[in-house]
């Protein structure tokens, strides 16, 4: 397990002022990653779509389920990223990312991570909790839409669309704020998991147009690889992992 060996005057590390040019930047930088390490990248893309297709499957037996489901997924994705991170930092070193390596990169901050994790995992549960209650509140028990988004979707149903997309934007970016640099930084130095929950947290509300920009960017890229039966996460997905570990490197100043 490792232990926090930060030094006090370094407990909250100064953040650079970025510019709505550098999240596109990060992107170039993160398909200029995936590029020279395929075979990492592949694997991770994945396993990504994998998720997506278990969610497909789960949604045709249990919407309501997957809804939840689907806020558990979101927060795997930092942790899957961490192989990413591992190798977007051995290519900036000069070094050779390998699929072995990257796997083991959690090792590296054990205890540090768990912590953040279940962090994370409270606020799914949160988010998960809301959402049954916001079915239970929409509809006459769980309804059954045997499988179909449309369904889901109908003009009928706009109040608990409001409802559901409200309470999942509020969580969706309570996560995002505390978790957009804060993972990448428990890996790349010996910080604890407060404080780089506070770090990515006072750097999305001292920079929020960047970080909204960022945000959305991110939301667009990955709606859309979900489209062609997830088959976009392949790539979509490694490339975002990439260029998340860039948007931590220009936003972080070195301790």
């Amino acid at each position: 397990m490792d232990v926090d060996t930060t030094p006090a005057g370094t407990l909250t590390p100064p953040l650079r002022t970025l510019s709505f040019a550098d999240p596109l930047r990060w992107l170039a930088l993160g398909w200029r990653d995936f590029r020279r390490a395929p075979g990492v990248g592949l694997f991770y893309g994945a396993c990504f779509m994998a998720m997506g297709w278990a969610l497909l499957a789960v949604f045709e037996r249990a919407p309501a389920y997957t809804l939840a489901l689907s806020a558990g997924f979101l927060l795997m994705g930092p942790f899957l990223c961490l192989g990413l991170y591992h190798a977007s930092r051995a290519l900036e070193r000069g070094e050779q990312p390998s699929l072995a390596a990257s796997l083991h990169a959690w090792q590296t901050r054990t205890g540090t991570l768990a912590i953040f994790g279940f962090v994370l995992l409270v606020l799914e549960m949160l988010w998960g909790r809301a959402s049954l209650v916001v079915f239970a509140l929409s509809f006459d028990g769980m309804p059954d839409f045997r499988g179909s988004l449309l369904a889901l979707l109908d003009p009928e149903n706009i109040g608990f669309i409001v409802a559901y997309l409200a309470v999942g934007g509020v969580f969706a970016g309570l996560i995002f704020a505390v978790s957009v640099v804060s993972i990448p930084m428990i890996l790349d130095r010996p910080t604890d998991a407060i404080t780089a929950g506070l770090t990515s947290l006072r750097l999305a509300l001292g920079q929020p147009g960047v970080m909204l920009f960022w945000g959305a960017l991110l939301t667009v890229l990955v709606v859309l690889a979900m489209l062609p039966g997830f088959a976009g996460l392949l790539v979509v997905g490694p490339v975002a992992g990439h260029a998340s570990w860039h948007a931590y490197r220009a936003a972080v100043e070195e301790s």
